[in-house]
């Protein structure tokens, strides 16, 4: 489904409809009043016409839809928040801080502390994949100066599994040892699925009674074998690498897994029927968290 900037600007066109618009997210049903137990009788405070970020009951008593949430205490217009995360999820290869700066009209502090957090919010804890899975691992960023003979020399290691035909689940790692590599597939990957990868050998380790698992050997140039390969999961990795060398150009190991999060967000919503942005403000106004 389409959703521009003219949907956005017509659904969104002040800080009161953004407001609204989370109070109805966070209270689908109306919110119930702490003071007098009265059930939706709240309305939109205004003061010397401009909208408060709060809702009064006819009591008196204030609530506040934006409270736990990354918007709680920011000084930053609830619609500059909003195009924000319009700007992230409408973008394939994502927005780099000094972007969303000159977009938003923020200072670039203000940029990057908004673009992190919401980045973070993009964090799905506790999937799980099934059915046919594909395991990969890969390697973000550059060699040291001095390793140009080490494979992956300087650069860190991403794993990562994937559902055809559903969600990738993809996670910055140590290492891609055994030792890594079977506890992450025993704790993604639901029993009775069928396991492709590529020869590494540290998933022969994975217990039998947990996958069956078949392999391609792509040392000897083969890619496909019947139904097995990684094709789906490389693909994945080359739009994130291409993304973070065209983008943000360079990522360090502390912020990579939240540039992780962000692209297998897109890519577990590239075939929702929402609009990808409704769904990250939906997510928003339901995790009624700072994210950093």
């Amino acid at each position: 489904m389409k959703y521009t900037i003219k949907d956005f600007n017509k659904q969104f066109p002040n800080d009161a409809a953004c407001l609204e618009y989370i109070y109805k997210q966070r209270f689908p049903e109306g919110a119930t009043c702490e003071k007098c137990g009265v059930k939706d009788h709240f309305y939109p405070v205004v003061v010397k016409n401009v909208t408060r970020r709060s809702y009064a009951c006819q009591c008196g008593f204030q609530l506040y839809p934006t409270e736990g949430t990354i918007y709680h205490k920011s000084p930053t217009p609830l619609k500059t928040w909003f195009f924000a995360m319009f700007l992230m999820t409408s973008s394939k290869n994502g927005v780099s801080a000094m972007e969303l700066h000159r977009q938003i009209g923020v200072t670039y502090k203000c940029a990057w502390r908004i673009n992190h957090q919401i980045r973070q919010l993009m964090k799905e804890d506790g999937l799980t994949v099934e059915g046919i899975v594909e395991a990969d691992e890969t390697y973000i960023g550059g060699r040291r100066k001095g390793n140009h003979h080490k494979g992956g020399a300087g650069k860190t290691p991403v794993i990562g599994v994937l559902e055809r035909g559903g969600p990738v689940i993809a996670t910055v790692a140590k290492d891609v040892t055994m030792y890594t590599l079977v506890p992450y597939v025993k704790d993604k990957v639901l029993g009775g699925s069928t396991l492709m990868t590529d020869e590494l050998r540290a998933y022969n380790a994975v217990p039998k009674n947990h996958v069956t698992h078949y392999s391609v050997k792509h040392s000897a140039k083969e890619y496909v074998k019947g139904m097995c390969h990684t094709n789906s999961l490389e693909g994945f990795w080359s739009q994130l690498k291409r993304s973070i060398n065209g983008t943000f150009h360079s990522v360090s190991r502390k912020h990579l897994q939240k540039y992780v999060n962000e692209f297998s967000y897109r890519y577990n919503r590239r075939k929702t029927g929402t609009p990808m942005f409704l769904h990250l403000v939906a997510d928003v106004a339901a995790q009624h968290g700072s994210a950093v």
